[in-house]
């Protein structure tokens, strides 16, 4: 077997992934979650302007520093195109979803982020997650790499053995978020794990 005759590579889709990147990093910066319900699914950043003090020494240097990146995918995507719900605000509530959680918590304020987003739909959907792959490496935001958790959500009745997440003893607040019981990340090493982000991106 000659593997070279299994690889597959374009430059077309090389240029066409960096495109929507672009895109995306040139869209307005508008209020998390946005002012106007939109339908569709696609990527986002968001941004973090406050005085959070583990925070404001790395944003302040790096305004243009996602703090956070995801995505949000139609309904029915997984199941195939016959299936999706194209008309579904999947991103605008994962938005939404994202403005409760910071508004729960007692450490941060909501007016002191901002967010990006590119909204993907038809076949263009289809690169929702690679969109969000290419945009998680090219800035390595703290909530992706360092401090894990903001993005979970309830894990419902009968599952409430599992311990915090990181953002959440960071962060403390979310209700459901109080009922976990096992044993938590330590706060302390979470704090020197910003603090070696912190230096790296300041390097």
């Amino acid at each position: 077997m000659k593997l070279e005759e299994h690889i597959f590579q374009s430059a077309s889709l090389i240029a066409l992934i960096d495109e929507a990147v672009e895109f995306m990093i040139n869209t307005p910066t508008v209020f998390v979650p946005p002012e106007e319900r939109f339908s569709g699914g696609g990527v986002y950043a968001l941004y973090y302007r406050g005085t959070f003090s583990l925070y404001q020494r790395i944003f302040a240097k790096n305004p243009e520093l996602p703090i956070y990146v995801g995505k949000a995918v139609l309904p029915g995507w997984r199941q195939g195109r016959g299936a999706v719900k194209e008309n579904a605000p999947a991103l605008y509530r994962r938005l939404t979803e994202h403005s409760r959680s910071i508004n729960a918590v007692s450490n941060l304020k909501l007016k002191d982020f901002s967010c990006k987003f590119v909204v993907l739909k038809s076949q263009e959907a289809d690169l929702i997650s690679t969109v969000e792959a290419v945009m998680t490496r090219k800035y390595n935001p703290l909530w992706n790499s360092q401090v894990d958790g903001f993005g979970n959500h309830d894990p419902g009745k009968g599952r409430y053995e599992q311990a915090k997440s990181e953002w959440d003893v960071l962060h403390p607040g979310r209700e459901w978020a109080n009922r976990l019981k096992g044993i938590q990340p330590d706060g302390n090493k979470v704090e020197e794990k910003i603090g070696v982000y912190h230096v790296n991106k300041s390097s």
